[in-house]
């Protein structure tokens, strides 16, 4: 028995698992960021004179705000996305 058609078959899989993990992680951060922004987050202040320029940069603050809280895990949207897209894939 050749080893490496043995272990192809879970190389495979464990790459389709981790390509859904990080597709999770993704729709989780865009999640957070769209709630972020729904909450206010990010809102220009007035006592800094706020200005288009921080209003147009406030939503990739945002972003980043929300992809590192999903890096750091979130509030477990990813996990609950990976497990319904690896019961979709079977």
């Amino acid at each position: 028995m050749d080893i490496t058609s043995a272990t192809t078959p879970d190389l495979a899989l464990a790459k389709k698992h981790n390509e859904l993990r990080e597709a999770a992680a993704e729709l989780e951060a865009v999640f957070l960021a769209e709630m972020l922004k729904s909450s206010g987050f990010g809102k220009t202040s007035e006592a800094f004179g706020g200005g288009v320029g921080e209003e147009q940069f406030s939503s990739f603050l945002a972003d980043q705000q929300a992809r590192a809280f999903s890096q750091a895990g979130g509030v477990g949207l990813a996990e609950h996305i990976f497990n319904a897209m690896v019961a979709r894939a079977k």
